[in-house]
């Protein structure tokens, strides 16, 4: 009679070493309330920027700005900061920064956020060479 007291003890003990284990496992993955969604975010981010770097009007407004142009300057070329608007997902807030070639080009304000960034380098129209990077950072609102 007594082994089978130890059996059952020895049984519930290794089904909650497996339940802790399997949940231990969910949560690190990340299954439970959390999604990636910087896939889509670096999509919609590179879009924003091929469309911008094909557009003459828009890169002529990059090239003629002094730099570095912030997003919140009222220099801003508000074109750019227009398409911008126009093009980010609902569920996204971007900022834009227009920045030197060699000059390491952060946000002007630390977000608590996970921010996603990506730029595109202007250098050229017919008339000017100018390289700058346009860098485009997004977060989820």
């Amino acid at each position: 009679m007594e082994k089978r007291g130890w059996v059952k003890i020895v049984e519930a003990f290794i089904a909650l070493l497996l339940i802790a284990g399997v949940l231990l496992i969910v949560i690190d993955k990340g299954y439970i309330a959390k999604t990636d969604i910087s896939s889509k975010v670096y999509d919609a981010e590179i879009s924003i920027l091929r469309e911008i770097e094909l557009d003459d009007n828009l890169r002529e407004d990059i090239l003629d700005s002094d730099l570095p142009m912030y997003w919140d300057n009222e220099l801003f070329p508000q074109n750019l900061k227009n398409r911008i608007d126009e093009r980010t997902p609902s569920y996204l807030e971007c900022k834009a920064k227009i920045c030197e070639m060699d000059e390491i080009c952060t946000l002007d304000k630390y977000l608590n956020k996970d921010i996603y960034v990506q730029s595109v380098v202007i250098s050229a129209n017919l008339e000017i060479y100018s390289p700058r990077q346009l860098r485009l950072f997004c977060w989820r609102k």
